[in-house]
């Protein structure tokens, strides 16, 4: 047989492979993403409809730490473990990550707690995957591209984009390069894991993407506002990623006791919530996901602290151990901040909300392909050319320190 002939029998051989296996990682996290995201709703709805559930934050919080102390120690890394365990394979993610992770987040939604969703995504995603290590008796190598693949496909059925799901998976491991050689499984299983979530009758947050407007005047003087734009999105993802991880020291220096964080953090939250309510402030639209305040970006213009709401009432759930993702967070922020800004910019609102939405967790998490992608699969095609210029830029001024601390440097590879 001819060099050629053999080496397309070895791709014919990798294409059965992974196709096998990116399939089943598909439906495992697509599976999981569609009860997540029910469950989720349902947990919003209950908070909203009982709204006096925040004073229960604490002793949420504190049982959720009591229950990762116990069970959850090997997993209490999340994101990062999945990172760490891709560039230096050693030992399977524990199946329990999924059910932990799963159960803490709606907890966190349930009570209050602002917190997201891509990080319980893609830990479902890639603790599942990582189980086919046993299974199927992988190797070193392709056990790295099949939690690759679980990353991407939870990020991808959370969120209903496929393609940024892909490139997400594929980026977020080392700041300024990606990882080539598993774009099939990454590609096959974003793509087919979104399809799975839809199919079990599942949707997604829609954005109004044909009412974003193109910029007003001289283009040359609208490009200048987006990079301007994306200087101020890249520093607040920049603060955000710094104030989380610094919130989070500062309680783990001052309480050694793990739950009693999230019952301190819980405690202050609830009494922020009370305080504005007496004062007639409603502090409960920064609570759980924020869905409302970040569409409302869209459609009218908001008070210039909202974005900062968000950001504070994050960064304190987060940073005292409550369980959850930072994404939707960042897409609050961005949009309402870019809500804010375009007047000053001379930009339509609704444009400078959308690039917000995807530039500030560009600059965060350091994923500005994923993050440009994802505006067009949001926003339309037509998004596309402003938001690559805005991630761009907020990824040169969020200072490469972002929200996941196992992402590498190029010099540390």
């Amino acid at each position: 047989m001819t060099r050629r002939g053999t080496t397309i029998i070895k791709q014919l051989r990798y294409l059965g492979k992974w196709s096998l296996l990116a399939g089943i990682v598909a439906v495992l996290a697509g599976s999981a993403s569609a009860f997540f995201l029910v469950a989720l709703d349902v947990a919003t709805a209950w908070r909203e409809a009982y709204r006096w559930v925040v004073w229960l934050l604490p002793l949420a919080g504190f049982a959720v730490g009591w229950i990762y102390l116990q069970v959850g120690s090997r997993v209490e890394a999340g994101n990062n473990l999945l990172i760490d365990e891709i560039h230096d394979p050693k030992n399977v993610v524990p199946l329990r990550l999924a059910p932990l992770i799963l159960c803490s987040t709606v907890v966190s939604h349930l009570f209050g707690a602002s917190v997201g969703r891509e990080g319980t995504a893609v830990q479902m995603g890639g603790a599942l995957a990582d189980q086919l290590t046993h299974v199927f008796r992988l190797p070193r190598e392709d056990r790295r591209t099949v939690l690759m693949a679980g990353i991407s496909a939870g990020f991808a059925s959370v969120f209903g984009t496929p393609l940024a799901g892909a490139i997400f998976g594929l980026e977020v491991l080392v700041v300024g390069r990606m990882r080539f050689t598993a774009i099939y499984p990454c590609m096959l299983a974003a793509l087919l894991a979104d399809q799975v979530t839809r199919a079990w009758g599942v949707g997604h947050t829609h954005y109004p993407a044909g009412a974003l407007g193109a910029p007003d005047g001289p283009l040359l003087l609208a490009l200048a506002g987006i990079i301007v734009a994306g200087v101020v999105f890249g520093l607040v993802g920049r603060a955000f990623a710094a104030a989380t991880h610094g919130l989070s020291a500062w309680f783990k220096a001052r309480f050694g006791y793990a739950p009693l964080r999230p019952l301190v953090g819980g405690a202050i939250i609830a009494l922020a919530v009370g305080a504005g309510s007496f004062a007639g402030i409603d502090f409960h639209r920064y609570l759980g996901l924020g869905i409302g305040p970040m569409v409302e970006a869209f459609r009218v213009p908001l008070d210039w602290w909202d974005w900062l709401g968000k950001f504070v009432f994050t960064v304190g759930s987060l940073g005292s151990g409550f369980k959850g993702g930072e994404v939707t967070p960042l897409f609050n922020i961005g949009a309402t901040l870019g809500n804010v800004l375009a007047p000053l910019l001379h930009l339509p609102f609704p444009l400078l909300a959308a690039i917000g939405f995807v530039a500030v967790f560009a600059g965060a998490a350091n994923t500005p392909l994923a993050c440009t992608v994802m505006a067009m699969e949001l926003f339309g095609p037509a998004i596309g050319p402003y938001a690559a210029l805005a991630c761009a830029v907020a990824f040169m001024f969020s200072g490469q320190s972002g929200i996941y601390r196992a992402q590498r440097r190029p010099l540390a590879e």
